[in-house]
Parts: structure tokens; sequence; C-alpha cells
């Protein structure tokens, strides 16, 4: 990527497979604005840095929003009923503290997960409107966080 201003990037956008079933969401029309953009890629994945593995099951908001999540009045578990609040905060720990020792000032989130989602996540095993435990903290931290889908050509 470009060497100018950094910004934080979901892992899985950049090609990574880091998804929760090991593969990626590669969005070439995100690289290709980065480049035009000037700006520098940093890659990061919450739920690998908090340490859930990749493939790891699915997860989701067990109710309300990411802000109770954060606030400890609800939780983040799997399919499977596994509470995996710890590792989601651990992970979203690490992408604001990343963000902080880069200066980084812009998210680029991938959306639809209940870690980055921007504009839509998953509770209680559903989509829905609002953020995921990631995107909500470093939208409180007053980092600018933008979804995006993802296999975009």
């Amino acid at each position: 990527m470009a060497q100018g201003e950094p910004v934080l990037v979901s892992a899985c956008l950049l090609g990574r497979a880091c998804r929760y079933d090991g593969r990626h969401n590669r969005d070439a029309a995100l690289e290709r604005e980065l480049a035009a953009q000037g700006l520098a890629a940093i890659l990061f994945c919450p739920e690998e840095h908090g340490e859930l593995g990749t493939p790891r099951p699915a997860a989701w908001i067990e109710s309300r929003d990411a802000a109770a999540v954060l606030d400890g009045k609800s939780r983040v578990v799997t399919h499977e009923g596994r509470d995996v609040t710890a590792e989601f905060l651990r992970g979203a720990q690490g992408a604001l503290d990343t963000c902080k020792v880069h200066a980084i000032r812009l998210a680029l989130l991938k959306e639809r997960s209940p870690s980055c989602g921007v504009a839509t996540t998953h509770v209680a095993g559903a989509l829905t409107s609002g953020r995921g435990v990631t995107s909500e903290l470093l939208h409180r931290h007053g980092i600018e966080v933008r979804g995006i889908e993802g296999r975009r050509e």
C-alpha cells in the first residue's frame, strides 16, 4: 500500500483469510481507492487479535447493541452459546491501541460483522442496524468509522 496517512482496515477486506469461516472479503475497489488517495492501510482483525483463531464459530451480540457490550450490559456469544465477550473486547481494545500508536483517524471496517460492522451487525442471531463492538469503541474515541461491504471488483 501507499506510504501516506495511515488508516485502519479490516484485514479481511484486503485479502487476509481471517473471517470466522476462514475466508476473506477482498475488495479490489477499496484497494484502488486507498492507492488513489495515497492512504497507508494498517490491516487489523479484532477477532484474531482477541485470540479467537480462524476459523471460529459464528458469533453475535446477545441482546441490545455493541454499546451495551462495552458498558457490561450485554455479551457476545457464539451460535453454541459460548461467551466470547472478553475476546471481542480484547480485539476492540487492540484496534484502538493500534489507532493510537499510528495516529489513525479513520477506520474502514467490514460491514455486518459483530466486531467491525458500522451500519449493520448481528444481534441475537439476526442482522440489525447498529455498530459492532470494535466500531463502537473506535467511534467513542473520536475515530471516524466507515463500513465497507467487501468483495467489490
